[in-house]
């Protein structure tokens, strides 16, 4: 069986505490834990995490979950522009486009955020994978936890 290698964003560890959003949250994290998805994250979480609550710092900090971690490179950054160039989002933005290029040239297999505005919205998905086609890359899977999760309990 292929287990899924996901990159979360920071807005899904702020999930994890929002009552908005912590039920799928926290099942997605027990099927983390249970070995169902490889995690990945990169160090722009880590850096935007330290803007967050104390305990939306130590989920990743504190946590037993084995995290795959990634580098922004050049390689990465010159996608998130790519990504601003084509219109996608503002340069006000381009931290958003940062976790989608990381994704992207990591090869995960999907993305997994709660930011609706930004990434997870029909529009800039298409949109993302137009340009990361057309720059060579594979189109990559946007989700929220609630559409990934497995609902089985």
């Amino acid at each position: 069986m292929n287990i899924s290698r996901i990159y979360l964003d920071t807005s899904v560890f702020g999930g994890y505490f929002d009552p908005e959003f912590d039920r799928a949250t926290q099942r997605l994290f027990e099927q983390i834990a249970a070995k169902q998805f490889i995690p990945v994250v990169s160090d722009i979480v880590a850096v935007e995490l330290i803007k967050a609550p104390q305990y939306v710092q130590d989920m990743l900090a504190n946590s037993d979950i084995a995290w795959q971690h990634v580098a922004e490179t050049t390689e990465t950054l010159a996608l998130a522009h790519e990504y601003i160039n084509a219109g996608i989002l503002g340069i006000k933005w381009l931290d958003d486009c940062r976790h989608v290029a990381v994704a992207t040239v990591y090869r995960v297999d999907m993305i997994v955020s709660w930011n609706f505005r930004h990434i997870v919205h029909y529009d800039k998905i298409r949109a993302f994978n137009r340009v990361n086609i057309g720059n060579g890359y594979q189109s990559m899977e946007i989700r929220s936890p609630s559409e990934v999760i497995d609902y089985d309990e």
